[in-house]
């Protein structure tokens, strides 16, 4: 019985979810608050992806190199490359070229998920 209940509460919240992703995907700004949303060309794929700058992240784990271009924000690696993470980030505050701990004289450390599918255009 528990067995039975716990797959029908499973079966409704992924039809929840269903119906409120693409209903959100029309409407940004509703959909993420007041975060901010930016465009990120990744040089490896020549394509440009939308983002969501997301909350600082701690000092552990693996980033990517996020930077700015000529035509704003860049990376090397986006999804399906070896070398993405998914979208944790880290910017060189200092410009040493070394990821240094967070806070004073330190680099920057976040998330930022790219979302598909890329573009030709920005």
């Amino acid at each position: 019985m528990v067995r039975k209940v716990s797959l029908i509460t499973l079966l409704v919240l992924a039809l929840s979810l269903m119906v409120a992703i693409p209903a959100f995907a029309d409407r940004p700004d509703q959909a993420f608050g007041d975060k901010t949303e930016v465009v990120v060309y990744v040089t490896g794929q020549g394509l440009y992806f939308d983002s969501i700058i997301g909350p600082d992240l701690p000092f552990e784990g693996p980033f990517q190199k996020l930077e700015m271009g000529p035509n704003g924000l860049q990376t090397e690696f986006g999804p399906g490359d070896p070398g993405h993470h998914g979208g944790r980030w880290w910017m060189d505050l200092n410009g040493n070229g070394v990821m240094d701990p967070p806070g004073e004289g330190g680099d920057r450390y976040f998330s930022c998920p790219l979302l598909g599918p890329g573009r030709a255009e920005p």
